[in-house]
């Protein structure tokens, strides 16, 4: 059946978070959403085997990075966002999720400082916990993408390796969201799925909210060298992809 994504990533928290503070390996800009500030945490709790993080980080979260208070990220990104001109942040790399202490005290040292700030996440532990969802509708400043690993819970075990019944949290993690007033939109990533699952996704969305279904953003492989090394090794196949240089402007 796979392993438990929730046990998965309560059990990194462990390892990458400690008090309020969370392991981050990089700091940068870059050219997602037209331009962003990007924190690139160390740990997820799922193992896509298309993640475009490279192995030394993915695999090695106790001794990549190092722990970084909510105050010195919030400071990071505000610095980097005014000398690039960039009105956008997020937490990327790893679940930024784990840790839930240290991302509401990150938000709360960006409260009020003119960004808009893109929580991107699995949603395995916002689906998990309703609560969470609840804590983050405080921030009028934040939307949250909740990537679905594929378009139904078999791709999810496929692509993850994980319980199948992880799909599930990432569909209620959008249902959580939507109840507690936080905006949000899914991606999902379709370069191993058929169109007619993805049909069948939008469904599922439509039935939770409409706008989900009409909001949905595609996601689409991008075949960073490591990541074609990856796929040979799983020997998976996929129906759409993009060379790193040659992403389509509408999914940048």
């Amino acid at each position: 059946m796979g392993y438990d994504p929730v046990k998965t990533h309560l059990m990194l928290e462990k390892h990458v978070a400690r008090g309020y503070e969370r392991k981050y390996y990089r700091f940068r800009v870059d050219r997602w959403y037209g331009g962003i500030v990007t924190a690139d945490c160390v740990g997820c709790g799922l193992f896509c085997k298309f993640c475009w993080v490279s192995d030394n980080v993915r695999l090695r979260p106790l001794k990549v990075g190092a722990f970084h208070e909510p105050e010195d990220v919030a400071t990071r990104l505000l610095s980097l966002s005014r000398s690039r001109g960039v009105s956008q942040a997020r937490i990327s790399g790893g679940e930024p999720t784990i840790g839930r202490e240290h991302l509401l005290r990150v938000l709360d040292q960006l409260s009020g400082k003119g960004l808009l700030f893109i929580l991107e996440t699995n949603g395995i532990l916002i689906g998990h916990d309703e609560g969470y969802a609840s804590r983050l509708s405080g921030y009028d400043f934040l939307h949250v993408r909740v990537s679905l690993k594929g378009c139904n819970e078999n791709e999810f075990h496929m692509l993850t390796g994980a319980d199948p019944r992880g799909f599930d949290l990432q569909l209620n993690s959008l249902k959580n969201l939507l109840k507690a007033g936080v905006s949000c939109h899914p991606s999902i990533m379709t370069s191993f799925s058929t169109e007619e699952s993805l049909k069948e996704l939008m469904i599922r969305l439509a039935e939770i909210d409409e706008k989900l279904a009409e909001e949905a953003e595609i996601e689409e492989l991008i075949l960073y060298p490591h990541v074609v090394e990856r796929l040979k090794k799983y020997g998976l196949k996929y129906r759409v992809a993009h060379a790193p240089d040659k992403v389509p402007p509408d999914q940048i």
